[in-house]
């Protein structure tokens, strides 16, 4: 570990330039910083309270870490692993007091339970639930402290940093050696940490169970469960899926933060970084009066997000709207919801069959998984309802081989069906580190680049804390859509080849998700990678 010292004093680094002889490393005074400072991205709080180490936020002179025992092996190379993996350029290292730095947690804690308190007071549930909810797992920095489980602190510190990152996903996997944990950042897994020890690992995984409520002795069966969790005044809900390894068992847990939209004012399709061609495609798709709407994609697209922006425009109040969904991911006012239970009898098919005698003026179906469901929502647009659907296919001329699969007859899918929108999710360059780019001639042909490529001004991220080393901050759509005219409705009623209805969308200007990809390349706002990583390369 490299050191550096300190040649100026200013009010944002409160570092002392007289550093012990003996170590070499600058002496911190921890009363002069405060709590707010805290990287708790870097170092977690349960770890650097059990480890005697802190991180200090100084965005002019790098981080700032504090250190009680300098010659400390273990401490240290827990510390260099953390640096690396997080992309840190910049950081600096000092000395404090073991007084001091157990004194700095104590004081963080207080504020912390402060802020839980006044969070506790907001009522920040739209639906007016409560803002105590037995039922739901407390995170917050103080509770996580003050439990005297390990394997309790590991877990609930491993989802309160997850929800701090934004993490979709939190894998947990069981490998020889111990846990690793991994978060999905931006549709990509990240190694976050590794426990070693498998009985440390299994021990996890039980207490993952535990709170999901299934079964601890069963190991050999997959088991999928629900977790409630409340943090900062709002519920979120994780999904749970187990399933043995080799080693043990690994869980995932899908995040479901039902508020994160609202509160980041993205359900508006504005805000869904559609270009205005595909907006003005959306909006003509949302506001007919009645008919089949379809949004296709691999799971993890944005396709429920999409739908959900759809729904908050043209709800005005004057129709009734019903979705049914597996899990409701996010909450949308005078609408009713419905999530499937399929334990209890609550399926796709049986649900829309129960909207349909519900009088409903427009419908949403999260997924259309099924034959049954499939004809229903079909049948439903054709008798005059608007329907809202998603599908799992790779483009828009995927979707109608699906259905055709699941028995839909063509000649009621060319009746019901207004257009398609497939769309998939880039991840885009960290604006903090960004930088040109070269890229070589065997990648540009290895990337069938269109012969105006050699103008555009390539792009890529350094990695840097906002973006967690990865060069990615944020993601963003890139759609292929397609309107059903009476041609290519008849195309599709005489059951014509993908190759033929391509042709002839072509014709009528279709663009591939490969061109939106290569177009977000163009403006600067994507990498080559990554939309090689998310579009498959043309020939």
């Amino acid at each position: 570990m490299t050191t550096s010292s300190v040649t100026s004093v200013n009010p944002v680094s409160p570092v002392s330039p007289v550093a012990p002889v003996d170590l070499g490393l600058p002496w911190s005074h921890l009363a002069e910083w405060d709590t707010q400072h805290i990287n708790s991205q870097l170092i977690p709080f349960a770890e650097g309270r059990r480890r005697l180490v802190l991180a200090l936020r100084d965005e002019l002179a790098g981080d700032l870490i504090i250190l009680t025992d300098p010659q400390d092996r273990a401490t240290r190379l827990w510390l260099e692993a953390r640096i690396r993996s997080a992309g840190h350029p910049r950081v600096r290292f000092a000395v404090a007091d073991r007084e001091e730095v157990q004194a700095f947690y104590v004081r963080m804690e207080r504020d912390m339970r402060a802020l839980d308190a006044q969070g506790s007071d907001l009522d920040l549930d739209p639906s007016g639930a409560s803002s105590e909810d037995s039922d739901a797992l407390q995170l917050s920095l103080a509770d996580i402290s003050t439990d005297d489980s390990p394997v309790v602190r590991f877990v609930n510190s491993t989802l309160y940093d997850a929800l701090k990152a934004r993490a979709s996903d939190i894998h947990l996997e069981c490998a020889l050696r111990g846990l690793v944990v991994k978060y999905r950042l931006d549709g990509v897994l990240q190694n976050v940490v590794r426990q070693d020890g498998q009985d440390y690992a299994a021990r996890v995984i039980s207490r993952i169970k535990v709170l999901a409520n299934l079964d601890i002795t069963e190991r050999r069966l997959p088991q999928d469960g629900r977790i409630k969790l409340r943090m900062a005044g709002r519920n979120v809900d994780v999904r749970v899926s187990i399933m043995p390894n080799l080693y043990g068992e690994d869980a995932v847990l899908r995040i479901l933060d039902r508020y994160q939209l609202a509160a980041d004012d993205r359900l508006s399709l504005t805000h869904l970084s559609f270009n205005e061609v595909q907006l003005q495609f959306i909006r003509r798709m949302a506001q007919l009066p009645y008919g089949l709407f379809l949004v296709t994609g691999p799971t993890g697209s944005g396709k429920t997000t999409t739908l959900y922006g759809v729904l908050s425009e043209v709800n005005s109040g004057e129709d009734k709207i019903i979705t049914i969904e597996d899990p409701v991911e996010y909450q949308l006012s005078d609408v009713l919801q419905i999530p499937v239970n399929e334990a209890k009898g609550l399926t796709f098919a049986r649900g829309l069959r129960s909207i349909l005698r519900h009088d409903p003026d427009r419908i949403m179906v999260g997924e259309m998984r099924d034959a049954e469901t499939a004809q229903i929502a079909v049948q439903a647009a054709l008798t005059g309802h608007q329907v809202y659907a998603t599908v799992h296919a790779n483009n828009v001329f995927d979707v109608i081989g699906r259905l055709a699969t699941m028995g839909v007859d063509p000649y009621n899918l060319v009746a019901a069906l207004n257009g398609v929108l497939a769309q998939r999710l880039v991840r885009k360059i960290c604006p903090e580190c960004a930088e040109p780019e070269i890229v070589s001639e065997e990648r540009r042909q290895a990337s069938s680049l269109p012969p105006e490529a050699e103008g555009w001004r390539f792009m890529k991220g350094l990695g840097c804390v906002n973006c967690r080393g990865t060069g990615y901050k944020g993601r963003r759509a890139i759609a292929q859509t397609m309107a059903l005219d009476i041609g290519l409705k008849s195309l599709i009623a005489e059951r014509a080849s993908p190759a033929v209805l391509r042709q002839a969308a072509e014709e009528r200007g279709l663009n591939t998700l490969r061109d939106a990809a290569l177009q977000c390349v163009a403006d600067g706002l994507t990498t080559l990678e990554e939309a090689n990583r998310v579009t498959a390369v043309e020939e």
